[in-house]
């Protein structure tokens, strides 16, 4: 799937190429239809933004990679749009904190499983979980709720990029720590998340992935320092008050 032939000094360079990777994911069969309206919608809030990581978006991913990298069992779901959109991304960050990868669709079919799954290994990933689905979220009647018992269902940390509401409120019903990328501070998702991260996903995953590497051999009690500090009505106040007033 080659990018579009657009100068990185193009004013709009990351949008253009954004589009693109969803519209091709959309032909590749892994991004639903529905998919390009969702990009369009978090488009505008990214443009909001300044089309940049805001400093409470940057402490909010430091936090997200101390919370994977202490996690018994870390999981990163994986829908249409972010297989689309960062594949190879998402691949380094599991490797980075030993997270599971799990394919987890509301318009869930076993083709488009399949299919995201084989994107993601194309792109350098090992075993991908999520066509097993032998388990259930409780409290949601739709696809997402069908997991993997040895995925998501046992993970305590989850990070779940660009999610619906009902099932990051769900998921935190189970108890599980929650870290949310979603650019609309004021939805369900990110307002549920242990760890709100209002930032695109192409900066986000990649922001993530280096912090969990710088901390890696950090000792288990900076890293609890890392979450404990972390304020997330803060971070979610200071994203609507950038889409609200713009500036840094």
């Amino acid at each position: 799937m080659g990018d579009i032939e657009v100068p990185e000094s193009h004013p709009r360079y990351q949008s253009l190429l954004t589009r693109h990777r969803i519209e091709a994911g959309v032909e590749k069969g892994i991004t639903s239809k529905q998919g390009l309206i969702a990009e369009g919608r978090g488009e505008a809030f990214d443009y909001l933004l300044g089309e940049r990581t805001l400093d409470s978006a940057d402490e909010a991913e430091r936090a997200a990679a101390a919370h994977l990298l202490l996690a018994r069992h870390p999981v990163v779901s994986v829908n249409g749009n972010v297989a689309a959109l960062c594949p190879a991304e998402l691949v380094e960050l599991a490797d980075a904190v030993g997270a599971d990868l799990e394919v987890n669709l509301f318009n869930r079919t076993e083709e488009r499983v399949r299919a995201i799954a084989d994107h993601l290994r194309e792109h350098g990933a090992g075993e991908v979980k999520g066509l097993t689905a032998d388990e259930r979220v409780p409290g949601l009647d739709h696809e997402r709720a069908k997991v993997d018992a040895d995925g998501i269902h046992d993970a305590d940390v989850v990070l779940v990029p660009l999610e619906d509401g009902d099932r990051a409120e769900a998921l935190g019903r189970m108890g599980k720590t929650e870290l949310v990328v979603d650019l609309n501070p004021l939805s369900r998702s990110p307002r549920t998340a242990a760890v709100p991260i209002v930032d695109n996903v192409i900066r986000a995953i990649p922001n993530i992935t280096r912090y969990a590497r710088d901390l890696r051999d950090a000792p288990r009690e900076e890293l609890e320092a890392i979450v404990e500090a972390f304020d997330r009505e803060a971070a979610l106040a200071d994203a609507e008050r950038a889409i609200r007033e713009g500036g840094d």
